[in-house]
């Protein structure tokens, strides 16, 4: 592990957070690769995951780990006990009122296919989406809160309808509004994306859309770990996010929406616990959120995800901000001092990442030669190829920062970009 990984001087007092310190909690930082300190800038893909959140999880398999519901033995009380209190804490962590329950999923994906294609299984007596309907995506978005969209459109006869980003990749509510309509059925939009950083005024564009009657979907996967208003606050009927973007374990997520918006999603699992009662030709379905988690749940993750919840309140959402917000204006003067590279939404100050094209170098190239050099970033489209097509720019390198990562990590990130457009050029 470097010096400056563990130096104090690396803490930033203005932010009131010291990443030196807190380094010490991820052990998977403290290596090398290929002969130099880790530095590892691939955040917005995944965060690494705190020695509280691991031994919440060991601590749940070596004492506790049994099937939830139905046992009525100790262990499987409190492995119960554990599931119910996880979901207590992320509701509570979202800021979800009493009419919203938690769902919990493998991700934001499963999540956001569980919406999309919920509302249009079990029949015509039942789907929210028909003929002639009209569905609006922003075009910022993940693949998947738009291909579910893609599908959904075409399995109902509804049409998809694309909230389109200007130049300089934000979308804008009088856009939003020449769009809706009287027969706009689903609104759904990104609170930060994930290929350029770019938050959209999401709060005014849920409720422009839930006004005109939509079901409104919110894709919270790189602003959940972050500061973002209460979910109670927002015109949200949908909200999802993922653990492993939050300090959490992968695999692991949930839905959380509205209770008479999950009502109206046909279940995807059919099977063990969701179930009511069962009878040879029939059966019903229990109430929400239940319904909509058949089979055995991932009880060890929503027992890591809850304990990644309360890591995150207690560092502070707003410290965490300030120290990455800070990084990234370092990122952003460093990289945009070097000739022939431009940055995708400089001005998105908020933001957890920075992405970038150089003339007539491959992203590829880029990331290989930062590797050497022990730093990880993510290169290509980063599940948002629409987006890159509309801009013009191609594939993109994207550096993306958490509460662990160093003013130093920053530098080096500058230095080896440098060095990589010398090689290449």
């Amino acid at each position: 592990m470097s010096s400056a990984a563990n130096n104090p001087s690396n803490s930033t007092a203005a932010t009131g957070l010291n990443p030196g310190l807190l380094r010490s909690l991820f052990p998977v930082l403290h290596q090398q690769v290929k002969g130099q300190p880790l530095a590892y800038l691939d955040n917005a893909a995944t965060t690494q995951t705190p020695l509280p959140v691991q031994q919440a999880m060991l601590d749940f398999e070596q004492h506790h780990r049994a099937n939830i519901h139905r046992g009525v033995h100790l262990l499987s009380q409190r492995a119960t006990d554990a599931f119910d209190a996880a979901r207590a804490t992320l509701k509570a962590f979202v800021g979800a009122s009493s009419q919203q329950e938690l769902v919990f999923t493998t991700g934001t994906t499963e999540a956001l296919n569980m919406v999309a294609q919920g509302l249009w299984l079990g029949g015509s007596g039942h789907a929210w989406l028909r003929p002639g309907d009209e569905i609006i995506v922003s075009g910022l978005e993940h693949h998947a809160n738009l291909i579910p969209w893609q599908h959904a459109a075409r399995m109902t006869g509804a049409k998809l309808r694309i909230l389109l980003p200007d130049a300089q990749g934000q979308v804008h509510l009088a856009d939003l509004q020449a769009l809706i309509s009287d027969k706009t059925r689903v609104f759904a939009i990104t609170a930060a994306a994930n290929a350029t950083g770019e938050r959209p005024p999401y709060e005014a564009m849920l409720t422009l859309a839930k006004q005109a009657g939509a079901l409104t979907v919110l894709d919270a996967a790189q602003a959940v770990g972050h500061t973002m208003p209460a979910l109670a606050d927002l015109d949200c009927d949908f909200c999802a996010f993922s653990g492993h973007k939050m300090y959490g374990p992968m695999g692991t997520g949930a839905l959380v929406g509205q209770r008479a918006a999950l009502e109206r999603l046909y279940p995807l699992r059919l099977g063990g616990d969701m179930v009511e009662w069962v009878e040879y030709d029939s059966a019903g379905y229990a109430a929400v959120p239940t319904r909509l988690e058949g089979g055995t749940p991932n009880v060890t993750g929503a027992v890591g995800l809850a304990a990644a919840a309360d890591f995150i309140e207690h560092i502070g959402r707003a410290h965490i901000d300030a120290h990455i917000a800070q990084l990234r204006a370092q990122a952003v003067a460093g990289l945009q001092a070097l000739e022939g590279l431009t940055l995708y939404a400089p001005h998105a100050s908020h933001a957890a990442l920075v992405s970038f094209v150089v003339d007539d170098v491959h992203p590829h190239d880029i990331g290989t030669l930062l590797d050497e050099r022990g730093i990880a970033v993510r290169t290509g489209h980063h599940c948002a190829e629409p987006l890159h097509n509309h801009l013009g720019k191609g594939p993109t390198t994207r550096a993306s920062f958490a509460l662990y990562n160093t003013e130093d990590e920053v530098r080096r990130l500058i230095d080896g970009v440098a060095h990589a457009l010398q090689v290449m050029r």
